[in-house]
């Protein structure tokens, strides 16, 4: 028998996507008053349910509005510190690994916003096409999140997993989702054309391979609703950071922590292997407490260097102004 790790969380995930494929359903089936059918697409008042535990801005399809800023400097967090700051908060079920990456040297940083995709059923499908369609939305089902897409957004799906007939996008698609939000792409699935996705400069894709065929028999039976990637879970909002060595979903509310206590431990081990190098203090000193000493020469470190370093000077003003170390 397998054990889940995250039993518990799993189990509260399970729930909510009942809850929304009822209610989905529902909608369908009854639709309120006659042709007014409504695609799958988790109503604002919907996503600020699940994402609760977020109390700032918000998008105005309800997501959870991460400042730019703190999105800017999410890109120099490593992988490991950000997972260390959230699994410290309870989170322990939001990194997958095991990508096949278009660009190893583009990290790819967001607010995202999910997709899923569930192998197509013809009276179901046919029920999605024609309601999504009544909406006013065009083309093929796996281009409609792409028309949601804002500045700053990942497009994140869950594909199933699946590379033959599983291409979420080719190179027209990737196009158009790096002209609206300006990011890659995160894809428990496929995608085809990447010569000429590898010609957009600054996009890049996250996915478990390449394939020339095209979608077939998949379905896309949500958008904004809380999607599994793997052995992750990502609700929309979340932050995704994206670097080589994995993917990382950050829960918007945990988003400031991470970037300020990653960014702290960075100056930390900057001014640490600075010292090192100068032979002006042990291994031992350094990796473990520090004295009144050392700390007295970092904040010191600090104060000199804080126009040349790779953090905010209001983020080291406010460690200066904490000396908490």
């Amino acid at each position: 028998m397998v054990v889940s790790a995250c039993p518990a969380r799993m189990r509260r995930w399970n729930w909510v996507r009942v809850a929304l494929l009822v209610a989905l359903l529902s909608a369908l089936a009854v639709g309120g008053a006659p042709g007014t059918p409504k695609l799958s697409v988790t109503t604002v008042d919907q996503v600020q349910l699940v994402t609760s535990a977020w109390a700032g801005e918000r998008l105005p399809d309800g997501r959870p509005r991460v400042p730019d800023d703190i999105l800017r400097r999410m890109k120099n967090v490593s992988l490991e510190e950000a997972w260390a700051i959230i699994r410290n908060e309870g989170y322990r079920c939001q990194f997958e690994g095991g990508w096949q990456i278009l660009h190893q040297d583009v990290p790819v940083v967001g607010r995202a916003l999910t997709a899923q995709y569930m192998p197509a059923r013809p009276d179901l499908k046919k029920l999605l096409d024609d309601t999504g369609k009544a909406e006013g939305r065009v083309g093929s089902s796996n281009s409609w999140p792409i028309d949601m897409l804002q500045k700053g957004d990942v497009y994140v799906a869950d594909g199933m997993g699946k590379v033959v007939d599983g291409t979420l996008i080719g190179d027209n698609l990737g196009n158009s989702i790096f002209a609206k939000s300006g990011n890659g792409v995160i894809f428990d699935g496929s995608v085809r054309d990447i010569e000429g996705l590898g010609e957009i400069e600054g996009f890049n894709v996250f996915a478990r391979g390449w394939d020339p065929s095209f979608i077939q028999d998949m379905m896309l039976t949500g958008i904004n609703v809380p999607i599994r990637i793997g052995r992750a879970i990502c609700l929309p909002g979340d932050v995704v950071l994206a670097k080589r060595e994995g993917v990382i979903f950050i829960p918007a509310q945990l988003a400031e922590k991470v970037v300020k206590n990653a960014e702290a431990v960075m100056l930390r081990d900057r001014f640490g292997h600075q010292r090192l190098k100068e032979g002006k203090y042990t291994p031992g000193q350094i990796d473990g407490r520090w004295s009144e000493e050392i700390r007295k020469d970092f904040f010191q470190w600090l104060e000199q260097n804080k126009n040349d370093l790779p953090v905010p000077k209001e983020a080291i003003q406010e460690i200066l102004d904490k000396r908490t170390w």
